[in-house]
């Protein structure tokens, strides 16, 4: 019979042993780590044993990845709080920009918007981008993470890009898509494809919810002030 058979068999037989118990202590069988001979029920206990020890492995890389998720939760928490301390775009940029430098530990960061109602302003984050950058952004149904951006994104980065590997590129998507937020590592393992992005998805909202609170409120302070500005002129 062939070792599939006797297999089958017995799996279709499980009465066998009780009716063949000696068989138990009589049968003898290598040790899988060495050249010994053991019983049946000794390798079982080894089996056992190497059946536990993968779910123990399996149990503290749950654990760990819990209380990695935890740790993050806890820095977007902060952002959130900072983020809804802020009064205007300015105090927005640095609160970012310090939350994912300082807690999150990104060496670079990114972001270029469009698309809102702003004022003109001179920050970098308003500078124009190419119908290029703004497909790749709408066309991005989650968080891309991985090595490779195009060129006129890595430019953002300014003489720091050349140390860069590996991305996170988040779209910001509100009524319509406003922008994109890059996140920039020299390790290359630190944004890799595989990884998942629900907190990259997460912290794009976030910012998104943010700018587009706050550049209404500019937005409309702006046309109030113009307001007021002709009222006076008229009387």
């Amino acid at each position: 019979m062939k070792p599939e058979e006797v297999a089958q068999f017995l799996q279709e037989h499980p009465q066998f042993f009780n009716e063949y118990a000696d068989l138990l202590a009589d049968i003898q069988i290598s040790h899988p780590q060495d050249d010994k001979v053991i019983s049946l029920n000794e390798r079982q206990v080894i089996s056992l044993r190497e059946r536990n020890r993968v779910l123990q492995d399996k149990l503290l890389e749950l654990i760990s990845f819990g209380e990695e998720n935890d740790a993050i939760s806890e820095k977007m928490h902060r952002l959130a709080i900072a983020l809804l301390a802020v009064s205007n775009l300015d105090e927005l940029f640095n609160a970012l920009y310090f939350s994912l430098k300082e807690d999150f530990a990104v060496p670079l960061v990114a972001l270029r918007l469009w698309n809102i109602s702003s004022t003109t302003r001179s920050h970098a984050e308003f500078t124009r981008v190419s119908g290029d950058v703004r497909t790749i952004a709408e066309s991005l149904p989650q968080p891309y993470c991985g090595n490779h951006i195009a060129d006129e994104i890595r430019q953002w980065f300014g003489e720091g890009a050349e140390h860069l590997h590996s991305f996170a590129m988040i779209p910001l998507n509100a009524a319509q898509t406003i922008g994109l937020l890059v996140l920039g590592s020299p390790d290359a393992e630190r944004f890799y494809p595989e990884m998942g992005t629900l907190h990259l998805k997460r912290l794009g909202e976030l910012v998104c919810t943010t700018i587009t609170r706050y550049d209404h409120a500019d937005a409309a302070s702006a046309i109030a002030s113009q307001e007021h500005s002709t009222h006076e002129q008229q009387t």
